[in-house]
């Protein structure tokens, strides 16, 4: 859902996403567009956790510096 916001706010419609899917196609070649996502997908995993680390990281140290406890 979040993809077709950023695209609707970007102000690309059906016909634009065809002609960027067929372009990506003629310059990597069917062979190479999955492991390119496989690869986009493994970054946006790791980002995520990182940053859930992070939050993690925070909140305990909020709650260990807490003076009401």
């Amino acid at each position: 859902m979040i993809s077709a916001n950023v695209l609707a706010f970007m102000g690309l419609g059906g016909q634009e996403m065809v002609f960027i899917f067929l372009a990506l196609l003629l310059l990597f070649g069917a062979k190479k567009i999955p492991e390119l996502a496989r690869g986009l997908g493994k970054g946006i995993r790791e980002f995520k956790d990182a940053t859930k680390d992070v939050r993690e990281n925070i909140e305990d140290g909020l709650k260990e510096s807490d003076p009401t406890k």
